[in-house]
């Protein structure tokens, strides 16, 4: 079983802004440093970051490697997370 986290009504306000706030953008545009990085991306940018294919992510979250919180059909997964997963790597 993975992790447990639990979501708070402020990360939810936070998730709430940031997603109308890319809802209302023109067109995906990558961030140009980490101080914009978003927290929370989704699965198919994890895979972009590590590498891996879709397989490959579904059996690190089974196995408790990776932390993400499903939001209706969606993972999310923090950034800084997968960040420090990264450097684990190296």
């Amino acid at each position: 079983m993975g992790t447990l986290e639990f979501i708070t009504k402020e990360d939810l306000e936070q998730f709430k802004q940031e997603l109308f706030a890319e809802l209302r953008r023109p067109t995906f545009k990558p961030p140009t440093g980490k101080d914009k990085q978003k927290p929370f991306i989704k699965s198919y940018e994890v895979r972009q970051l590590l590498g891996i294919s879709p397989g490959t992510l579904l059996q690190l979250r089974k196995n408790g490697q990776i932390k993400f919180s499903r939001i209706g059909g969606l993972m999310y997964y923090k950034y800084e997370d997968i960040e420090a997963m990264m450097e684990r790597r190296e």
